[in-house]
């Protein structure tokens, strides 16, 4: 009994982190089984839609397949030519001759195999970085169907982590976790063979050790899920965070709050690196298992070896030849490599896993705004604007607009006044449907904003904003959006037309001048030209203005006076002001409170009817005399 001790030790060590696994794997089941919660796909419905992206690239993964094949024989056949080589030494009949012809054997094969796994490397970058342009082409498209609701829900942050982070980890998939995989299991099947046509029964005694190291692998795969998943979470947080908290930067700097600010930053940083901390740990923990294991399987094959050189026995009626214990050793050590590799694969599967589940679930939001099926296309429109008792909410049960009416004729202009949250605004984000009302009808021609094509409406409408958006680049980029059919000479009429040629032409580059991140060395009344420019540029045949004027300084406001006559010459042109002195010219006037219309008329029939026009009117009129 005392001489099988060294064996009972080992499994009762292997035991022993067995039982512990165990015990932690079942104190942690809850907390993984309220994890999975969130997951809303599941890993074949995954595994299809990512193999989608994987299909169009198949010669090249069968190109793949075969050099593979080629490099698994080396790993196969290497050992059997190494105990050749071993037994050839320690032979009575050793030459130099064959010494050297199994080197050149040895050495050749590991040639090919080496040049074989360059080229594998070479054509897997490739096909990854084509699946990861598709994958971030697919992800940033389908954002852009969203509507105005739907983007508002999410942050800016998150939505920039699944277009740039997540879809490396799937890419990471496909150029080497599935090929890794699909090697492994072959080396391993192929190993298996050759080592029980070696000897079964020394085979037999490695197996004996599989089913701990798949309970280890089962054990280690459900906390890298979870593990994983923190990751990610985490990582988003901090993401989202510094996306929000650096536009607003100026903020926190003018309202002295950049302590307060550096430690919640500080707090996400932390949760993020305890986040990787416990994956670290986990991982830490895995890898020295197997190699337990490994090891394990070697004290095995050296013990009973020995013991029967020592003692002259046989085991399981073979006798173990020095030549057998080097091939077996060599065998061991590339059947338990791929098992570890494999399991280590799972790590990163899971973080593709969790990566492709946030991206998918971006994907899978179903816009709120879409055309119908027999939708139209508009070549040109009238600029007639309709509405028939229109209700909308943002949030249910609370009605921004009730029972809305209006009619707008061709080339008028008409102006929505009223306090804010009045639904001013709501009825021109309407008009363009970046939302869809819950009832009523919105005609444009006589025809219902629903069987028009969203890109066909949209086409021909410009709309002119208080927060004047600038893209990075030049003037020029921003007025023409990166059309580059439009000459400089088209660029500039625009530019003269809205008078923001005014100050373009005091710049040292012109039409070239650099636009800084959002515009901001430019001020908000050179921004709000800018935004006409781009808008008459691109000849609308509706042109909405919302508080177009309420940022800009009085010798700006002068400018855009003029630039709105202009203007109105162009097509029907919708406006919404506080300021009332920019209204006075339109040809209808609708005043809004708490989402109806409760007046409506031209400047002077408003002010002849001394209601809340009248009221408006007069508070701005002494607010200008007193100052």
């Amino acid at each position: 009994m005392r001489e099988f001790l060294p064996i009972i030790i080992v499994g009762a060590v292997i035991g022993a982190f067995t039982i512990v696994f165990a015990f932690a794997y079942f104190a942690l089941k809850k907390r993984m089984k309220d994890d999975s919660k969130d997951r809303h796909i599941e890993d074949k419905e995954l595994i299809r839609r990512m193999v989608h992206y994987a299909k169009p690239h198949w010669k090249s993964f069968l190109v793949i397949l075969v050099v593979m094949i080629v490099s698994i024989v080396f790993d196969i056949v290497s050992p059997l030519i190494v105990g050749e080589i071993q037994g050839t030494i320690t032979s009575s009949s050793f030459t130099l001759t064959s010494l050297r012809n199994l080197v050149i054997l040895y050495a050749s094969m590991l040639v090919v195999s080496m040049v074989c796994t360059y080229i594998q490397a070479l054509l897997l970058q490739k096909i990854g970085q084509k699946i990861l342009s598709a994958i971030r082409m697919d992800t940033f498209t389908h954002i852009e169907k969203l509507s105005h609701a739907q983007l508002s829900q999410i942050p800016v942050g998150k939505l920039v982590t699944r277009v740039s982070n997540d879809p490396n980890a799937i890419s990471y998939l496909f150029t080497n976790i599935l090929v890794t995989l699909v090697k492994n299991v072959m080396v391993i099947i192929g190993v298996l063979g050759a080592m029980l046509v070696l000897n079964y029964a020394l085979t037999i005694m490695v197996l004996c050790f599989v089913p701990f190291l798949i309970a280890f692998t089962m054990i280690f795969r459900k906390f890298s899920r979870h593990v994983h998943r923190q990751v990610n979470n985490t990582r988003t947080n901090v993401n989202t965070f510094l996306s929000e908290n650096l536009s607003g930067m100026k903020v926190t700097q003018i309202f002295n709050q950049t302590e307060r600010k550096r430690t919640e930053f500080n707090e996400r940083s932390k949760n993020l690196e305890n986040a990787k901390y416990k994956r670290m740990f986990v991982f830490g923990v895995f890898r020295p298992m197997v190699y337990m294991l490994y090891v394990g399987s070697n004290l095995f094959l050296f013990y009973f070896a020995c013991r029967g050189y020592i003692k002259g026995t046989t085991f399981f009626g073979s006798m173990i030849t020095s030549q057998v214990v080097v091939e077996f050793y060599m065998y061991i050590s590339r059947f338990f490599n791929p098992i570890q590799a494999i399991a280590e694969q799972f790590d990163m599967l899971e973080q593709s896993f969790a990566s492709a589940e946030k991206i998918f679930s971006i994907m899978d939001m179903v816009p709120e705004v879409v055309d119908e099926e027999d939708a139209i296309e508009l070549d040109h429109i009238e600029g007639e604007i309709e509405f028939r008792d229109v209700w909308f909410q943002y949030k249910p049960d609370e009605w921004v607009l009730k029972g809305v009416s209006f009619h707008v004729m061709p080339r008028q202009t008409v102006a929505f006044v009223g306090s804010t949250g009045s639904g001013k605004s709501t009825i021109l984000s309407l008009i363009c449907r970046n939302y869809d009302i819950q009832k009523g009808q919105i005609l444009i021609d006589g025809i219902d904003i629903k069987h028009i094509k969203i890109s066909s409406l949209r086409k021909h409408f410009g709309q002119m904003l208080q927060d004047v958006f600038l893209f990075s680049g030049d003037i020029r980029s921003n007025i023409v959006l990166r059309d580059e059919s439009m000459t400089d000479e088209q660029v500039m009429e625009a530019c003269r037309y809205v008078n923001a040629d005014s100050f373009i032409n005091r710049m040292d580059n012109g039409l070239d001048e650099v636009v800084r991140e959002r515009g901001n060395n430019f001020s908000a009344g050179q921004r709000q030209l800018l935004s006409f420019a781009r808008t008459i540029i691109h000849k609308p045949s509706v042109m909405i203005l919302d508080e177009a004027t309420a940022n800009i300084d009085t010798e700006t406001e002068l400018l855009i006076q003029d630039s709105l006559e202009k203007m109105k010459n162009i097509g029907t042109m919708l406006i919404v002001a506080h300021r009332l002195s920019t209204i006075q010219h339109a040809d209808n006037i609708l005043v809004l409170s708490h989402g109806q219309i409760i007046e409506q008329g031209n400047h002077q029939d408003l002010l002849k009817q001394k209601g809340r026009y009248f009221q408006l009117y007069t508070i701005q009129h002494m607010k200008q005399q007193l100052q």
